[in-house]
């Protein structure tokens, strides 16, 4: 499952490096145009995932998480194949509205994993499966742009297609879906009106969905700008390499402590690491926009990225505890749907205040954004008895 997330992650970012550069190639078209359409086929497979990822997680409650894991997987491999052969502009960008149709494998999988789990384990476990998720979405683009110097573009989709492909097909055959019964937890299906309350009145559930979007708009509202940012601290002819680096290097850093700090959430509480990794986040982000060196930003970004492969594991593994387990697929779903919505904010944001402020001012913006949400993290926790109109993980009783 690990190396599945991964690619898959991957596959929805690593693009980035040349999207610019491959849509020159389908005509002759002005710098404005390409710019405009750029951003369109990067954010559209986002913004549609953001409806459909929720869809997914409820197919897959209801019908088995494996069967939709497969249906996804497939799916994504084969639009990701067709765009290796488009011959104009809006037949890319229809392939990566189709991909955002179909992106519901990382919450399924997510979902799969975590009903497989105890509360005691979640953290761990998801902390994980988790590295994968993240890591193949902030070492994506530095694998789409080495892939694309070396075998070209047309080459570089049809080699992604058929590892995601072979992952599925490793997915289908070598997992078993089981589900952990915790004690007491009583299995039945809820309907969409009660799962919204649920959500909605439990105060740190909603909280934890827009610490999501809160992520994911601060990893890249930096992403389009960090080309220039580097450029200005250390002028070189591999700028490409350099920004992909640079941003890539958060990846690592996730990889290093996720699995740590889901061991640290399941002994302390989730809702406390996650307060925590937010506070730290912050430390570790308005900096990057003082330094006056590369080496100063890649230790920095790595650091960021400590934090940030906390963040998701703690998160994940605090919806299993605070959902029932045949909602497990459709709330995650949710919380995945604002970490896409996050992936298009983000761009947009960075871009806008860059151009009224400059590159530095990118990060002091993003910083308190993790500042305010571990404000209101913190206030919530001080506030809350965590009562719920849906039953807790533990209880399961709810009356029709």
């Amino acid at each position: 499952m690990w190396f599945a997330n991964f690619f898959v992650a991957a596959s929805a970012t690593m693009v980035l490096p040349f999207i610019s550069l491959y849509i020159e190639t389908l005509g002759d078209f002005s710098d404005a145009y390409v710019q405009r359409w750029a951003g369109y086929v990067f954010g559209v497979t986002f913004l549609v995932a953001f409806f459909f990822a929720p869809l997914w997680g409820r197919f897959g409650d209801r019908y088995g998480r494996k069967s939709i894991l497969v249906i996804t997987g497939l799916g994504i491999s084969i639009s990701i194949f067709l765009m290796g052969f488009v011959e104009s502009v809006m037949g890319l960008f229809l392939l990566r509205l189709f991909m955002g149709i179909v992106t519901g494998f990382i919450p399924t999988a997510i979902a799969l994993i975590s009903a497989q789990s105890s509360k005691e384990t979640a953290g761990e476990k998801l902390g994980t499966l988790q590295t994968g998720t993240v890591a193949g979405g902030l070492l994506g683009p530095l694998m789409g742009g080495v892939l694309a110097d070396t075998t070209g573009f047309a080459l570089t989709f049809v080699i992604t297609s058929i590892v995601i492909a072979l992952s599925t097909v490793l997915v289908a055959f070598g997992v078993k879906e089981v589900v952990y019964k915790e004690e007491g937890e009583e299995e039945r299906a809820y309907s969409k009106k009660e799962i919204f309350r649920h959500v909605f009145t439990h105060p740190i559930l909603h909280i934890v969905m827009i610490i999501s979007l809160v992520m994911q708009t601060a990893n890249f509202s930096v992403q389009p700008l960090l080309a220039l940012y580097v450029n200005e601290l250390n002028s070189t002819e591999n700028i490409a390499f350099m920004a992909g680096f640079v941003f890539s290097v958060t990846g690592l850093g996730s990889l290093v402590a996720a699995r740590k700090w889901g061991q640290l959430g399941d002994k302390i509480g989730h809702e406390k690491v996650l307060l925590i990794l937010l506070i730290l986040a912050a430390v570790f982000f308005i900096p990057q926009a003082f330094v006056t060196e590369i080496w100063q930003l890649v230790l920095l970004r790595f650091l960021f990225g400590v934090q940030v492969g906390g963040l998701i594991p703690c998160m994940t593994a605090y919806i299993r505890q605070a959902c029932p387990v045949t909602v497990q697929g459709e709330v995650m779903g949710y919380n995945q749907s604002f970490r896409f919505l996050g992936n298009v904010v983000g761009p947009v944001m960075g871009g806008t205040v860059a151009s009224f402020f400059h590159i530095p001012f990118v990060f002091i913006v993003s910083g308190g954004l993790f500042i305010i949400s571990a404000f209101v993290l913190w206030l919530t926790l001080s506030r809350t008895n965590q009562h719920s109109s849906l039953p807790s993980a533990e209880a399961g009783k709810v009356r029709s």
